[in-house]
């Protein structure tokens, strides 16, 4: 028999630790480029060799020795700007992302195990926020409300927690035949203990499924509300707030707007990757049981 060298073992033991979905060429590809996103978004604000609010140069200046990626509008190093406008944009879009599941899942799952006039009545505001159209009542909140951060991430909430909804209440009402919820209605356990230690459990795995387009939104919703200067407020080093910013320097630093659009890119893209890797994996998962 052939012997396996420790260092061999552990790292066999490391890979398999792995998800699936992950070593799949898709999902390689998604987190190396999220890995790389994540790198500058926290690392990039201690590296950053200038102020984010201190001018250095003219305004618009070209890339050179003292400012990599050249000036943006003001005259601030496009490069520290850069490096410091990842957090804001990744931390809006994780909370909102976060908050929607919460309030999805927990409308989803009361709507699905109601046998009342509970699931109607939640349904039918479900569906009316969905004949919105989503940029739409974004605006109208933010202009109605006044811009800032709570608003803009009650916004995006409001705007995707419908069709997480939707998806529990789907899921839900084909778990709650199961003969395991059965069993557990015999035992005379709580609604609430059924929902969360039957159900929940057994579907949170395909809910989680479109986790990557519902990120995506949000990236895509709170850009657009910070392009349009509706969400966060110069000074604010922001992806999207310096493509708007930069705009009118755009013939004479054509970096002020592309490292920032080549950033939020990559962003996007990594997650659709990694999450139609996970989706995929778990529909194969799903056609051999």
């Amino acid at each position: 028999m052939t012997a396996v060298s420790p260092s061999l073992a552990r790292r066999g033991r490391v890979m398999m630790r792995w998800p699936r979905f992950v070593r799949t060429p898709q999902g390689v590809v998604g987190l190396a480029m999220l890995a790389f996103v994540l790198l500058v978004a926290f690392v990039g604000p201690l590296i950053a060799p200038h102020s984010i609010e201190e001018p250095i140069g003219a305004p618009g200046q070209s890339p050179g020795a003292g400012a990599l990626l050249g000036t943006d509008f003001l005259g601030r190093d496009v490069l520290s700007r850069v490096l410091h406008g990842g957090v804001s944009v990744l931390g809006l879009s994780i909370t909102a992302t976060v908050l929607t599941y919460i309030v999805g899942i927990t409308v989803g799952l009361i709507a699905g195990y109601s046998r009342s006039l509970v699931d109607p009545l939640l349904m039918r505001f479900v569906d009316l926020m969905l004949s919105f159209p989503a940029l739409l009542l974004l605006l109208v909140l933010v202009t109605g409300a006044g811009s800032g951060v709570g608003i803009l991430i009650l916004g995006v909430v409001l705007v995707m927690f419908p069709g997480v909804a939707r998806i529990v209440r789907t899921s839900t009402l084909e778990a709650s035949v199961k003969g395991y919820v059965e069993a557990a209605v015999m035992r005379g356990e709580r609604p609430s203990a059924i929902l969360t230690r039957e159900i929940l459990p057994n579907i949170i795995s395909f809910v989680l499924a479109d986790v990557g387009i519902r990120f995506s939104a949000a990236i895509i919703f709170i850009a657009s509300l910070n392009y349009l200067s509706l969400g966060l407020k110069p000074p604010a080093a922001d992806w999207a707030l310096m493509i708007a910013e930069n705009r009118e320097i755009l013939s004479s630093n054509v970096w002020g707007v592309l490292a920032p659009a080549i950033m939020l890119g990559l962003l996007t893209i990594s997650v659709n990757l990694l999450g139609d890797a996970y989706a995929r994996t778990l529909g194969r998962s799903r056609g051999r049981a």
